[in-house]
Parts: C-alpha cells; structure tokens; sequence
C-alpha cells in the first residue's frame, strides 16, 4: 500500500492524538543500517511527520532507535533486539532493514519509508494489498 504518514492506511495514522490509548506510550522501533549522523536529517523529518499526526517523542510516544553502523551481518541481530524490546511499531527507511525487521517478527506492524522495491524483495504481495505487517509509505 502507497502513501504517507498522514494516509489512513498508516499504522501511525489511526494511532494518532484522537486515537491513542489514554496513557499509553506507543514504542517505536527505528532500525537502519546506517550511523545516527547518517541519519540526522532523516531522522529529524520523521519526526516532523510524527508530531504532524499529534506524537511527541517522550510525551505520548518513545523512539528505540538502532543502527547497524554499516555492518549488514548485524541486521537480524538488531531487529531481534528491538522485537525483544516489544515495540509497537518497527519503522525502517530502506535498504536491506525492511529484509531484517520483516523475518525478526510475526506481529509487529512495519512501516517502510522508501528504499528497495518491496514487491521484488518478496516482502509484500502488491502495493495496492501488500497482506501481511509491512507498509510502504513515503516520508
């Protein structure tokens, strides 16, 4: 499935300020490849687009951010990490983490925000009805 954070298809959409749980931290799980420096931009726009749907880190939503520092082989490990740390949501930009974070869980819903195709990856069945946990949205 196509869109953007703010589509009502988003995991994070339905979830937002009017829909949330009252008192409830939603836990996000942020996995790449990549460094935190590497990221910084990426990163800030995530959470631009978070606070647009009414989440504030720290305040109704905390980020579990890890990164593999460019070592691929490290993938299954970390995304196993942050399923062991039982968040709500896993978000990935791309690259070989959506791989990593979609055979790491059965139930966590994954959001992937660009990167490889993930039709060709075999990670969903079609965009329009991808099935399964992963979606696909733009950032």
């Amino acid at each position: 499935m196509g869109g953007d954070l703010n589509d009502s298809h988003s995991p994070l959409a339905g979830a937002g300020a009017s829909g949330q749980q009252a008192g409830k931290i939603f836990r996000i799980g942020f996995l790449d490849v990549s460094t935190v420096s590497g990221m910084a931009v990426l990163i800030d726009a995530f959470r631009k687009e978070l606070s647009k749907l009414g989440w504030s880190e720290g305040k109704n939503c905390t980020i579990e951010y890890r990164f593999t520092e460019g070592q691929n082989d490290r993938l299954p490990e970390v995304a196993a990490d942050l399923v062991r740390s039982k968040v709500d949501l896993i978000v990935v930009p791309g690259g070989p983490a959506p791989v990593a974070a979609e055979k790491g869980t059965t139930t966590i819903p994954i959001v992937m925000a660009s990167g490889i195709d993930p039709v060709g990856a075999g990670l969903v069945s079609s965009l329009a009805r991808p099935g399964g946990k992963l979606r696909v949205s733009r950032v």
